[in-house]
């Protein structure tokens, strides 16, 4: 399967810059797999779509204030971007100009009295780097003083509130991004979803550099995705397991609860405890185990995350969608507008 089978045409003047003043108005686009019909709502409508049977599953991740701006010792500017915590005050990273981070090279990054040193210890096979920090306290609250939170290099205007690229339940700091379907949930929405009966799930995956890495190779089959740690608890199973059993639905809020709950799926349909990495690249062919629905953003050409929706509703189903969506002049990307897919 050829990747340039999952392209289409995009304005860019359609590319969301900044959120809603309220997250819940964003657009919706109902698609149906069953029928192909397509209907234009509001998001917040999305409750009329969920019953007391069943199970929206959301993602409670944080984004970390990944982004960091220093120098080398030398005086010269750079740019790292965290990716993963590897133990140790060890990091996979990303760095900017790359060219020039070389083995043993240091960074310095201080302001308002905070002060952490990197040392580049490896290379990695994608082309970031290792980087073992030094520091004085602790390393959360150093990060919080130095570092800013990471916005997709689409997005070129800076963000007013960050919090706005952080979903209303966030609350395990972890992801170098945003699980993005989720930042259309508003508190109130959440409360009418739990007093409507619905069980709402909450798991974990922390999203990293396969949000940022394109798909470089001709065919599909041949990328590999880079792992991602997740998270499903105990609970989290049981309820989705009972939900299933007793009839309702699984709706996933985004991707990332995709990918872990395939993943953590045995192939009966059971979803199984786990806590461990994944590296689940899900495009057309694959069979769903777990999904019934899904809430997603629009997302871009080419890339991992669209695969995963036309493996989910048919990729001439999902383009047809997105041709709508652009001829209707949808928000696309991270603050853009939503998709249900029934």
């Amino acid at each position: 399967m050829r990747v340039d089978e999952f392209d289409y045409e995009l304005l860019p003047e359609l590319i969301a810059q900044d959120p809603l003043e309220r997250r819940d108005e964003s657009r919706l686009l109902v698609l149906d797999r069953a029928t192909g019909e397509m209907r234009h709502r509001v998001f917040r409508d999305v409750l009329d779509y969920l019953t007391p049977q069943d199970a929206l599953v959301i993602n409670e991740t944080r984004v970390i204030p990944a982004r960091l701006f220093g120098r080398r010792p030398s005086g010269g500017k750079t740019e790292v971007l965290l990716l993963k915590d590897l133990g140790g005050d060890r990091w996979e990273c990303l760095i900017r100009p790359g060219r020039k981070a070389r083995t043993g090279d240091r960074i310095i990054v201080e302001k308002n009295g905070h002060r952490m040193e990197g040392e580049i210890l490896a290379r990695t096979s994608y082309g970031g780097r290792v980087i073992k920090w030094s520091y004085q306290g602790d390393f959360g609250k150093n990060l919080e003083a130095l570092g800013t939170v990471p916005l997709p290099p689409y997005i070129k205007k800076p963000i007013q509130d960050p919090e706005r690229y952080q979903t209303v339940y966030a609350r395990i700091p972890g992801s170098a991004a945003a699980p993005t379907a989720g930042l259309h949930f508003t508190p109130e929405l959440m409360s009418q979803i739990e007093a409507k009966g619905v069980s709402v799930v909450k798991i974990r995956l922390d999203v990293g550099l396969g949000t940022f890495r394109p798909v470089r190779e001709t065919e599909v089959e041949k990328h590999v995705m880079h792992e991602e740690y997740f998270q499903v608890s105990e609970e989290a199973s049981r309820t989705i397991n009972r939900v299933r059993e007793s009839g309702g639905k699984v709706f996933a809020v985004g991707t990332t609860v995709v990918r872990a709950l395939e993943t953590a799926a045995s192939p009966d349909g059971k979803v199984r405890a786990k806590a461990e990495k994944t590296h689940l690249f899900i495009f057309p062919g694959y069979e769903f185990k777990v999904v019934d629905h899904l809430i997603t953003n629009f997302h871009l050409p080419r890339s991992t995350l669209l695969m995963l929706v036309c493996a989910f509703a048919g990729k001439e189903l999902v383009l047809r969608a997105y041709k709508e969506a652009v001829k209707e002049r949808y928000r696309f990307y991270s603050f853009g507008d939503a998709m249900l897919i029934l």
